[in-house]
């Protein structure tokens, strides 16, 4: 069963508060609604601009043999993880245009690495994303780091169609009002 989240105006109508008061409840206001439950994209124009990076990590699972194969350069596709560290860099650049609400930002640098794990099933991939801007880089880590991992998925799936991509989750960020985040931390 696939559920749908309620809209803004849903929320403050079930709760019998008007949008001020709905916000309320959230110290940043629910910031991507205006005061009617529309969609909004934040005004940053009064933020100072700052310094600004954010690491994403996720891995892609596959079977031993299939990473073997990867390590080796022996997948028919090409070279699988030079394509995967484009695709990451063109997906980051291009985050605006796949979030709705997300701010176009001028990057001053994307990276995105892989990892072989010990166990020999996973390949962990590292995206870095930074910005001397007026809002942060997360999402633009979250995008390169997903695109790359389903461009690996991509380029190997006539080897192994059972690979999954798990965990890609923001580890670290830095800059603008809120601070630094370090997952675990």
């Amino acid at each position: 069963m696939w559920l749908t989240a309620p809209s803004g105006a849903a929320l403050a109508c079930r709760t019998g508060l008007s949008y001020p008061a709905a916000m309320a409840d959230d110290p940043d206001g629910l910031s991507h609604l205006d005061g009617k439950g529309r969609a909004r994209m934040v005004d940053v124009g009064p933020k100072e601009v700052t310094e600004r990076v954010a690491v994403a990590r996720g891995e892609v699972r596959m079977k031993p043999e299939t990473l073997a194969l990867l390590l080796q350069g022996r997948v028919p596709k090409g070279d699988v993880l030079a394509t995967a560290r484009i695709a990451g860099i063109q997906a980051a650049k291009r985050t605006s245009e796949l979030i709705p609400l997300c701010h176009q930002i001028a990057l001053t640098s994307v990276e995105v690495s892989f990892e072989p794990d010990e166990d020999g099933e996973r390949l962990h991939v590292e995206a870095r994303a930074a910005a001397r801007d007026r809002t942060g880089v997360e999402m633009e880590a979250l995008t390169a780091a997903a695109v790359a991992a389903l461009t690996v998925y991509d380029m190997l799936k006539a080897v192994d169609r059972a690979m999954s991509i798990e965990s890609i989750a923001l580890h670290e960020k830095r800059g603008g009002r809120s601070g630094a985040f370090v997952r675990g931390a």
